[in-house]
């Protein structure tokens, strides 16, 4: 509307029409509400699926069976019977747990995999 030609000392010019203020007012109130919604604090993590922490005995429970899986998927592979096996002997549910805490199902099976890859191999 205006420029620098039409006015040169760069000063604030306000119209004279009460649909202007009234625009730069609602648009204040948006902005503000934004800002609020920004500023309100969220926690970082969220649970997918509103999932469960596992307990102890479900993941006894789940590494049982999910040795037993593995077993079954490599029957006529006895080196791999034997490693499966030896880590159900080795395998401390107290250190599990304390490692990984607040276990959600889907995140067991991502560290259950990690942990028992080299048992295929």
């Amino acid at each position: 509307m205006f420029n620098s030609v039409n006015n040169p000392f760069n000063r604030a010019i306000e119209s004279s029409t009460s649909s202007d203020s009234g625009k730069k007012q609602k648009e204040q109130q948006q902005e503000k509400k934004e800002k609020k919604f920004l500023d309100q604090e969220e926690p970082d993590e969220v649970k997918i699926g509103g999932r469960p922490i596992l307990t102890e005995d479900d993941v006894r429970y789940m590494v049982n069976d999910y040795i037993q899986k593995i077993k079954q998927e490599h029957e006529g592979e006895p080196k791999v019977i034997e490693k499966a096996d030896k880590f159900l002997s080795k395998f401390d549910i107290k250190k599990f747990m304390k490692r990984n805490p607040n276990l959600t199902a889907p995140d067991f099976y991502m560290v259950m995999y990690s942990e028992t890859e080299h048992i295929t191999r």
